[in-house]
């Protein structure tokens, strides 16, 4: 298994995957999203390849505290393909992610994950992985 860097010719299997994360969308919109994104310096997607197959993805954001001088990275999107749980892909996702976070001279990497049942296991593999449960997050939309 490879952990690399997304490119747009993942962008197909990006869209099975965001869809498996509960934000179906079409290979166009993702595209044209996927473009935005990567035009932007303080974002960062990766992928987990296993045999030519892209199995996971972490897309990450780069920001500034408030309350604090530095910066922090903030993980917007997580996701395994569900026939390739368990088997240390996420584990080697975070983990990147993580050193990406310190090699922008981030203080800390945090998370969103939805409080739906589904989500439980998710939940685990966080703490597991010593991330602390903060906070509660709000949603409105504006448009």
């Amino acid at each position: 298994m490879d952990i690399r860097e997304a490119k747009i010719n993942d962008v197909p299997d990006l869209v099975l995957l965001m869809e498996q994360l509960g934000y179906p969308t079409s290979v166009d919109n993702f595209k044209n999203r996927f473009n935005t994104i990567v035009a932007n310096p303080g974002y960062h997607t990766l992928v987990a390849e296993l045999d030519g197959k892209i199995v996971g993805m972490a897309g990450l954001c780069s920001s500034l505290f408030y309350e604090y001088d530095g910066s922090y990275v903030r993980i917007v999107a997580f996701i395994v393909d569900t026939n390739h749980r368990r088997k240390g892909i996420g584990k080697k996702l975070l983990q990147e992610a993580e050193s990406w976070a310190k090699e922008q001279g981030a203080m800390a990497i945090g998370l969103n994950s939805g409080n739906r049942e589904e989500r439980k296991n998710a939940h685990q593999f966080y703490l597991k992985m010593g991330y602390k449960i903060k906070g509660i997050g709000f949603s409105k939309s504006v448009v």
